[in-house]
């Protein structure tokens, strides 16, 4: 759906969602990292980015930190998606190389843009409010790293094929 950098800076975001009190509580890009199984230093370099487009605040020293620049429900997914994602611009047809839009319109054309259409409606629907609600009101806890379901269970992951030798 959107690449690791995306992903990472949404891990971070929906984790300063989750302890969302006003802004009172912040976190650092450790405890952040820690919370969410994520390298030190790309959680640092991303919290960055999102510092200078005013979707994070932070505070340097002692009982610094970071904290939403908004309250969660005024962040989408689709802000945080936007800094580290480029719109696809191509218009060539994966159904032979032809240019999308022209003449008859390929064997999968009208679902791939639904599934655009329904990937944006999603990113831009969705906002941080929604990771706080479940971690404050509902008392779901976000799965340790490492951690196995006991039975698979569908995922929104594309699954991973191994290559043969």
């Amino acid at each position: 759906m959107y690449g690791k950098q995306t992903e990472t800076a949404i891990a971070a975001m929906s984790r300063l969602a989750e302890v969302w009190d006003g802004g009172t509580t912040r976190l650092s890009a450790v405890e952040i990292a820690d919370a969410r199984g994520l390298p030190h230093a790309m959680v640092a370099k991303l919290l960055a980015t999102l510092s200078q487009a005013r979707l994070v605040v932070g505070a340097p020293g002692p009982g610094g930190g970071y904290t939403l620049g908004r309250t969660p429900k005024e962040i989408c997914l689709a802000e945080v998606a936007r800094l580290f994602e480029r719109e696809d611009q191509s218009d060539l047809c994966p159904f032979g190389g032809g240019v999308c839009g022209v003449g008859t319109p390929c064997a999968i054309h009208d679902r791939l843009v639904w599934m655009q259409s329904s990937v944006r409606k999603f990113l831009t629907d969705t906002t941080f409010e929604e990771f706080r609600v479940a971690v404050q009101e509902k008392g779901l806890k976000p799965v340790a790293k490492g951690v196995r379901a006991p039975s698979a269970r569908e995922s929104y992951r594309a699954t991973r094929t191994r290559k043969t030798p």
